[in-house]
């Protein structure tokens, strides 16, 4: 018989190193969980309107799951260009390697969950700020993609 674990964090039960917020360019994100000795993070990340993310890969795959709002996401496939509008419920994979990002089209946060790697998630705890940019300097953007390549994380286009 499998046994399950159920981890149930409320905001006012929160320890200071499971409930972490970091502002990554325009976007909030809020660690849910860390397992520690594996790779696998749990990631709360809030979009606002007009944000996105620089196209980008890595080596880890990555998961996300639409909570709210839609989130427009980017996949270059095999098969070409792919554009995936996602609504609350949607699951997007992006596998290894595989170039992605994402945007915010809509008037109305997006937000969804992302299961990262340890390396994903190092570059966001050591790279994210503690107040949110009202709109990232080209310097900001040249440090951030400096930062990334230490990480693993190729930024292609800014």
């Amino acid at each position: 018989m499998m046994s399950n674990s159920f981890v149930n964090v409320h905001a006012s039960q929160e320890t200071s190193e499971e409930a972490k917020r970091y502002f990554v360019l325009g976007d909030r994100i809020e660690r849910q969980v860390r397992i520690r000795g594996t790779w696998l993070n749990i990631f709360d990340v809030t979009v606002p309107p007009g944000s996105r993310t620089p196209k980008h890969a890595h080596a880890s795959p990555e998961v996300f799951r639409i909570l709210a709002g839609r989130l427009t996401i980017w996949r270059l496939t095999d098969n070409g260009p792919e554009e995936i509008e996602a609504g609350a419920g949607d699951i997007v994979t992006i596998p290894p390697f595989m170039v992605h990002g994402y945007s915010n089209r809509g008037t109305a946060p997006a937000v969804f969950s992302a299961i990262v790697d340890r390396d994903m998630a190092e570059f966001i705890e050591a790279e994210g700020t503690t107040e949110p940019l009202k709109a990232p300097s080209p310097e900001t953007i040249a440090r951030m993609t400096a930062a990334a390549n230490a990480y693993g994380i190729t930024i292609l286009a800014a």
